[in-house]
């Protein structure tokens, strides 16, 4: 028997149903929640909190980050596409999510049913939404428009000094006021760079106040322009990376970086084994024969593989651990398949967990294989796939459970946190 106890035990001990694989990502949800707390406390009074939980929460789950989220204290949601507001929706989410792309034109009146938060990013799209306003006259009182300015990043926006034009436009057609302007970092560590889009961010505020337009919320920052202590706080910050434990180490080290030390990462990637095999030496593991044992060696197979996210590019070299002992993973990744060397660890069985990818030491760190795969820590996350189950944890216990065949599942008694504590006075709050 392994050190811990199974898994489907302590999914049945929860009233939860058990995996459909014996792979699965574990989140513990309190984690998230305390990060939301640290980032508002960063932020203070006045600028508010709006978590990022798009491409399926940075690979955490959609609607458990959402939760974590305004648990935490998050005034706001934020997502790139319409159908990840829409899911939220329709998983009772009543928050206000902002969706930071522009949306398809025939999608509009969802959007407005949905009652989202919309960004606008060129002339076509403002083009478009003030044809819908006078179309449905009723929407504009609440409709929530932001303008998307292009300050530098030049892959959608509106240039600054179209800004007012755009404003006019919707206010004419019977938009009552602007929700918000944003714009977002090219590259947060230059600072140069950031001082050029800063400029162009401001003179677009300028020029829609001289206009005598609010501009309603601003927001600029990310997790990398929150970090550097230069840049002025604004209304609202846009937080995807750090929510979620994780910080870029490319942007300069100050107060702010040090006030951020206590956030923590909780995704643990957890595996048993399907088969395990004792091999004679000279015997080769998986495609190709690029591995082949030098000794009698105990091989256990893991179903997991580039088919969830775990790419190629981490083999070889990554390694795992069983029983608080390091073993590596040998052999190519398959789609569905990987393999590790138990044969250090005599007494493994069927039943031990494996950690291939955990936040306190335990197997790798997500930096270790953003580096292995020559890419960052917001493509690993994202890359792990839905046919992962996830099993959310608070404290530890289990809570709920995702899978590809079911939506998710809550254990009796736990609650999901549906909407921030004053969803209609964002604008005060901040």
């Amino acid at each position: 028997m392994g050190t811990v106890e199974p898994v489907e035990r302590r999914l049945r001990g929860a009233g939860l149903p058990t995996l459909p694989r014996l792979t699965w990502l574990e989140i513990d949800l309190s984690v998230l929640s305390a990060n939301a707390r640290i980032l508002r406390s960063v932020l203070g009074p006045s600028t508010g909190l709006c978590v990022v939980v798009k491409a399926d929460g940075y690979g955490h789950g959609l609607v458990a980050a959402a939760h974590a989220a305004l648990a935490g204290g998050a005034a706001m949601l934020a997502v790139a596409t319409l159908d990840e507001a829409l899911a939220l929706r329709a998983a009772g989410f009543k928050a206000r999510i902002l969706v930071l792309y522009a949306i398809p034109p025939y999608a509009l009146e969802d959007g407005l049913a949905a009652d989202l938060d919309l960004s606008v990013m060129d002339s076509a799209s403002v083009e478009q939404l003030a044809q819908v306003i006078r179309r449905i006259p009723e929407s504009a009182g609440r409709l929530h428009v932001h303008l998307g300015i292009d300050s530098g990043m030049t892959r959608g926006g509106l240039l600054p000094d179209d800004a007012v034009a755009a404003a006019h436009r919707l206010l004419g057609s019977g938009l009552s006021e602007l929700a918000g302007t944003w714009s977002h970092l090219a590259s947060p560590d230059d600072r140069a760079a950031t001082d050029h889009q800063l400029d162009a961010f401001n003179r677009a505020l300028s020029q829609l106040r001289a206009a005598g337009i609010d501009p309603g919320l601003r927001h600029l920052n990310a997790t990398g322009g929150l970090l550097d202590d230069a840049n002025p706080a604004w209304d609202l910050a846009r937080l995807g990376l750090a929510f979620y434990g994780y910080l870029p180490g490319d942007v300069r080290v100050g107060a702010t970086r040090a006030a951020v030390a206590s956030l923590r990462p909780t995704l643990t990637l957890r595996a048993r084994a399907a088969s395990i095999e004792t091999m004679q030496a000279g015997t080769s593991v998986g495609y190709g024969g690029t591995w082949t044992a030098a000794r009698t060696s105990r091989i256990a197979t893991l179903g997991l593989g580039y088919a969830d996210g775990w790419t190629r590019l981490y083999a070889p070299g990554s390694s795992a651990v069983v029983r608080d002992r390091t073993v590596p993973l040998v052999g190519r990744v398959g789609s569905d398949a990987v393999a590790i060397d138990v044969t250090d660890v005599p007494e493994f069985d069927a039943f031990d967990e494996v950690v291939l990818l955990g936040p306190d030491g335990a197997g790798s760190s997500v930096d270790d294989l953003a580096r292995r795969r020559g890419s960052i820590a917001w493509e690993v996350l994202d890359d792990f796939t839905p046919r992962l189950a996830r099993v959310y944890t608070d404290g530890g216990i289990p809570v709920a459970v995702r899978c590809l065949d079911r939506p998710l599942v809550t254990s009796p008694g736990f609650e999901l946190c549906l909407a921030a504590e004053a969803p209609e006075t964002v604008g005060q709050a901040v």
